[in-house]
């Protein structure tokens, strides 16, 4: 079955699945496989759930009796060229976001932006991978105006594989930092994978990148582009959209305006002054989207993080500010600072390994715990192997846990009250779990 037999099955069907558990009458399954499964092995009960087609790619598991198990060489590139065959023939614009932190974010609230106006898709979550994007495509329906497709990489070459399946008319890089170092290895190779997003927009006629236009390295890297800049507050700059910080108790508050036009007072409820580059961000798409001012205040004043991303979880003890879905070493040398800054009383921090630095590791953690010194914070408790390791002198006078579960236990039996609370640390250390006892 050739890529045009397979998109006119799609077209018949109710959706595609790579869970067999998902799977519905008339789905396609692709049964992918991963380090510890084989999909390949659920595509007979698929087929049982009424799906319409499972697509395999271990012979093994392939019945020519059974007219609805396709043989392709490879299931995943098989989902990807359907994905973009897909996205070829719907035809809509679509934004392409990148960046080491807060493209999540900036994707959600440039959602919400153009939702507002417009009949929109985005990613779902954070299915940025190889697997996720061109399930995201596929969900693409004719009446959507603008898809907004989030793309995460963690090794060399992954964006420019997303970026040729998405096919992105308009691009944003929220930043360039440090984050998995073990699969990138380099700062520098963290930068050129990014950049593979602004290497497609250079080939493709009329597009545009959204650019913070005070990153110098963004900068940079979109040369030759057609820019729309936004960036912090200056007496004189060409940006298109101007805007600065005005209080962040917890909760940012900002102003922005086009060059020299009228002042916007936004409310928002998000924590974290590192935050006004994503807003920024959805304002200057959603100028550019010809979305009416006023839309775009509304929409940035009614969007709430989720999932842990720079919640506020006000407990019967405490205040939480809780960032643990991530870290890496911007993102938590950024929530320390503005944690710092904040008006906050009773400050206390709780940290947690950040994963995927390779042999950075060890460096990066020693980093962290210089800039909470640095910052003069003494009731701090550091949680997982990477931040033990670092601290092995206890010279800073720092407590030390080596899981979640450890922490939990401490606060159960020494209970916490009247506390603002900074909880960051990557997902895998499970840091969220520490709500119930905060």
């Amino acid at each position: 079955m050739d890529i045009k037999e397979l998109y006119s099955l799609f077209q018949k069907s109710a959706g595609v699945t790579t869970d067999s558990r998902q799977c519905k009458p008339n789905m396609i399954f692709f049964a992918l496989r991963g380090e510890n499964f084989n999909g390949n092995e659920f595509a007979g009960k698929a087929i049982e759930r009424g799906c319409l087609a499972a697509i395999i790619d271990d012979c093994t598991y392939f019945n020519p009796v059974n007219s609805k198990l396709i043989l392709v060489d490879n299931v995943l590139k098989c989902l990807q060229a359907l994905a973009k065959k897909h996205r070829q023939i719907i035809g809509l614009p679509i934004i392409g976001i990148t960046g080491t932190n807060g493209k999540t974010t900036t994707k959600e609230l440039i959602a919400g932006v153009l939702g507002k106006f417009f009949n929109i898709i985005a990613t779902e979550g954070n299915l940025n991978n190889s697997i996720g994007v061109p399930l995201s495509l596929l969900k693409i329906e004719p009446k959507h105006e603008y898809a907004i497709v989030e793309m995460g990489a963690s090794h060399r070459g992954d964006i420019e594989e997303l970026v040729n399946i998405t096919e992105p008319n308009y691009g944003i890089i929220t930043n360039v930092g440090k984050a998995h170092l073990q699969g990138f290895g380099s700062l520098q190779n963290i930068i050129a994978t990014k950049s593979e997003l602004f290497n497609y927009l250079r080939d493709r006629e009329k597009s545009i990148v959204f650019i913070n236009g005070d990153d110098t390295e963004l900068i940079r890297m979109a040369s030759g582009l057609n820019l729309f800049k936004y960036g912090a507050c200056k007496e004189i700059n060409n940006y298109h959209v101007n805007g600065c910080v005005t209080a962040n108790n917890p909760f940012m508050q900002f102003i922005w305006r086009v060059k020299e036009g009228p002042k916007h007072l936004v409310n928002t409820k998000l924590v974290g002054s590192y935050n006004i580059t994503n807003v920024l961000a959805a304002v200057a798409v959603g100028l550019y989207m010809n979305v009416p001012e006023e839309l775009i205040n509304l929409a940035l004043s009614q969007y709430e993080p989720k999932n842990n991303r720079s919640q506020l979880i006000i407990t019967k003890k405490n205040r939480l500010i809780v960032d643990s879905y991530n870290a890496n070493p911007s993102s938590m040398e950024a929530a320390i600072e503005n944690f710092y800054n904040s008006n906050l009383e009773n400050k206390m921090i709780i940290l947690g390994d950040m994963r995927e630095l390779g042999e950075s590791s060890l460096e990066e953690h020693k980093n962290i715990l210089n800039s909470l010194y640095y910052y003069n914070f003494s009731d701090v408790f550091l949680v997982g192997s990477e931040f033990t390791k670092a601290g092995m002198d206890n010279s800073l006078g720092f407590r030390y846990f080596l899981s979640a579960d450890d922490v939990k236990f401490e606060f159960s039996n020494n209970p916490v009250e009247g506390r603002s609370i900074l909880i960051k640390g990557s997902n895998s250390i499970n840091l969220s779990q520490l709500s119930t006892v905060l």
